[in-house]
């Protein structure tokens, strides 16, 4: 009986493949992610956002202690404690560490220039530098930023829209926990004049 060329090269990879499926079956070594949440751990917004990244995790086939291992760090506002969690968390060693602050991330990229920095909810990244564009990050940061400082001149519309009354707004910053502040700020001040505030 002959032999298809295709069925014989079909049989012969299987072949060549069967001593390696014991290989391929081996558990994958366990990840480390490092999170660095600005926020003290016991408040409930931030025990929602635990959950919900141990959730997003698990529906990726991510299962916390089986081939993931995450080191939380709960900085509670306090920018001493972000700084000491940053060096604490890069000296583990971690494939990557999760932020949601700009004080994080610059506490953060002071201490690595290699691991993976990813960012949630940062305000203009790329207007503080930290990354080239949102498009293409560059460098060891990537993310998404939730509030752009165009965002604060429609803010301010809308609170005159609310109180059309209002001649004065105060924006207050503390600047060891916001190094985004003065980018928000301009943006409020360009927009100012253009509402006779």
């Amino acid at each position: 009986m002959r032999v298809r060329r295709r069925g014989f090269i079909g049989v012969l990879g299987g072949a060549a493949a069967w001593p390696l499926a014991g290989y391929a079956q081996q558990p994958e070594r366990m990840r480390r992610v490092g999170v660095l949440m600005p926020w003290p751990e016991n408040q409930p917004n931030t025990q929602a956002m635990v959950k919900a990244f141990s959730q997003a995790l698990g529906r990726s086939g991510w299962v916390e202690g089986k081939n993931i291992r995450i080191d939380y760090r709960f900085a509670a506002g306090d920018p001493t404690l972000l700084k000491t969690y940053a060096a604490e968390l890069v000296g583990m060693s971690p494939d990557a560490i999760l932020t949601g602050s700009s004080a994080a991330v610059v506490a953060l990229r002071q201490q690595t220039r290699t691991i993976p920095i990813v960012f949630t909810g940062v305000g203009d990244p790329v207007g503080q530098g930290f990354v080239q564009s949102l498009a293409r990050p560059g460098g060891n940061i990537t993310g998404f930023g939730a509030n752009d400082p165009s965002l604060l001149g429609k803010w301010l519309q809308l609170l005159k829209e609310i109180a059309p009354r209002v001649t004065r707004v105060a924006v207050i910053f503390n600047p060891d926990t916001a190094p985004f502040a003065p980018l928000f700020n301009r943006a409020i001040e360009a927009a100012a004049p253009r509402l006779d505030t």
